[in-house]
């Protein structure tokens, strides 16, 4: 199977993935085509074992994002967030480790608020609102930075090889800036 999603490692990927995304226009796309990207996001996301996706990681310059994580009793919650934007955000804020399917092998500590308020559309157009914390705040938030051309890497001090075993150092450094 061909990658489909867009790595930094191509200059001409990169490229695309620091462009601002564009509205999707509900105008312009059947209901069957929203409803194929939204499926086509989804089997992307789940073969590359990720937790959420926007548009332009594979190709498509919409604000869209697709992010699917456990639910409160374990069970796996869907999203599809067409045109989002956040309305509001907590001023307590979360450092949590982060990777990305755009950088593969890479990871950083990255503050974002702990809560937030994201509107947009369903993959309808009817007009959504989703109340976030913890991994689903920190998951919009980063799919959001996407769409705003933004990678994880331009919100953290230090970039780690995932095999470089930086997480005892890492846990240290967090719990010194909690504690400030």
């Amino acid at each position: 199977m061909q990658n489909e999603i867009l790595v930094v490692q191509q200059k001409l990927e990169e490229k695309f993935l620091r462009k601002k995304t564009v509205p999707f226009d509900f105008k312009k796309f059947t209901k069957k085509e929203a409803n194929d990207l939204v499926v086509r996001m989804r089997r992307v996301m789940r073969q590359a074992n990720g937790i959420g996706l926007s548009a332009n990681q594979i190709g498509l310059p919409y604000r869209v994002f697709v992010a699917e994580v456990p639910g409160a009793q374990g069970e796996n919650k869907f999203y599809a967030v067409f045109n989002p934007k956040l309305e509001k955000a907590s001023d307590e804020v979360a450092i949590f480790e982060e990777g990305c399917l755009s950088i593969p092998g890479k990871w950083g500590d990255v503050t974002r608020a702990a809560r937030v308020i994201v509107s947009g559309f369903d993959k309808n157009g009817k007009p959504a609102k989703v109340k976030a914390w913890g991994l689903l705040a920190r998951v919009f938030q980063h799919e959001i930075d996407h769409l705003e051309g933004k990678l994880f890497v331009d919100r953290t001090k230090a970039v780690y090889d995932a095999e470089e075993d930086h997480r005892e150092e890492s846990a240290r450094t967090s719990k010194s800036r909690s504690a400030k």
